[in-house]
């Protein structure tokens, strides 16, 4: 396969697969037995499910959806977050995992902290957020990147293999924000930049064929000299909200379908 050969780009209203096999996915609609594209993008075949993949746009929030956001002002009731999204966003103290009296608030989170948080709901105009699961809460440490939220999806991988890779070969730990935000943290500052590399490339390269297999070059021949490594080991709950999220979007598809 020649190397860093790009996909092709879909535009609206392109017939993207025929067939009553496919159902349809993010960004395409089924008309007959056509799945027809509605952004302009890279087309994605998932065992059954067509999607489209875009290649510009803002985060458009999701119920499930895991996000890093900033926090930009509180009131007796919670916390808004920037989640770098059209509509308002807000935590409020119920949605702890531990009762929080007001005049605790910012002790817990003030302006300017950056949280990971759960979309809990979404309403017109509001966006209702959660730190009541594992993984979430206050960033205190590591790096942040920040990524178009149309390539998340090649970031993290089918079924979460990208992102393992990257995690594997730098030691970090990764969490990918649906809304773009990346949380990289790491045992040096070394290990993080070589992460932060890492992604960068996938992003530069988000429509090359054969993007796996570029990386794990690349990983390889730019890994800092002397940089030491250790192995990881997973298990269901350390996997990654955002590959649960994927699993969860792509069975919720199948079941509308059926």
């Amino acid at each position: 396969m020649e190397k860093n050969k790009q996909k092709e780009i879909i535009s609206p209203g392109e017939i993207i697969a025929e067939g009553e096999d496919f159902l349809p996915g993010d960004w395409t609609i089924k008309v007959g037995d056509k799945i027809i594209s509605t952004r302009l993008g890279v087309a994605d075949k998932s065992e059954r499910i067509v999607k489209v993949v875009p290649i510009s746009g803002v985060y458009i929030p999701r119920r499930g959806n895991t996000v890093i956001g900033e926090v930009v002002d509180l009131n007796q009731a919670g916390w808004m977050i920037d989640i770098k999204g059209p509509y308002s966003a807000f935590l409020p103290m119920r949605e702890c995992p531990m009762f929080i009296r007001e005049s605790e608030m910012e002790s817990y989170l003030s302006a300017g902290d950056l949280v990971a948080v759960k979309v809990l709901g979404v309403k017109r105009g509001g966006v209702d957020l959660t730190t009541k699961f594992r993984g979430l809460g206050k960033i205190r440490e590591g790096i942040i990147i920040e990524i178009n939220p149309h390539r998340v999806p090649r970031v993290i991988g089918k079924e979460g293999s990208m992102i393992r890779i990257i995690k594997d070969a730098t030691g970090c730990d990764i969490n990918v924000g649906q809304n773009g935000i990346v949380w990289v943290r790491g045992s040096s500052v070394e290990h993080e930049l070589f992460a932060k590399s890492a992604i960068d490339y996938v992003v530069t390269n988000t429509i090359s064929e054969g993007l796996t297999d570029m990386v794990e070059v690349w990983l390889k021949d730019n890994k800092p000299k002397g940089l030491v490594v250790e192995e990881r080991s997973y298990d269901e709950e350390e996997e990654g909200e955002e590959v649960r999220e994927e699993r969860g979007d792509r069975r919720e598809n199948e079941g509308e379908s059926e």
